[in-house]
């Protein structure tokens, strides 16, 4: 159960659809921002934050065979999501 501004791991975030469109929605927003042409491969681990909607903390493998971190603010009930940070993991 998600605690109100905790950070909590998602639990099978492999199989959440959910997790899987925001993450798609990461990778898609930073090529446009940076003109790059990276393709999702797959969600490698999530967490998120409740906050004034949530706080996604999540780490994204791409087709460059690198992995890297988005941080995204979804309020799904005004549909907004917003990409805040996408960098590459430490």
């Amino acid at each position: 159960m998600a605690v109100c501004g905790g950070v909590t791991e998602c639990k099978n975030f492999e199989n959440n659809v959910e997790i899987e469109t925001i993450a798609k929605f990461a990778v898609e927003e930073h090529n446009k921002k940076e003109n790059a042409t990276l393709e999702f491969v797959k969600v490698v681990s999530a967490k998120e934050q409740v906050v004034s909607g949530k706080i996604y903390y999540i780490t994204i493998e791409t087709n460059d065979g690198k992995t890297y971190e988005a941080k995204l603010w979804v309020k799904p009930w005004e549909n907004f999501q917003e990409l805040q940070e996408f960098k590459p993991a430490a």
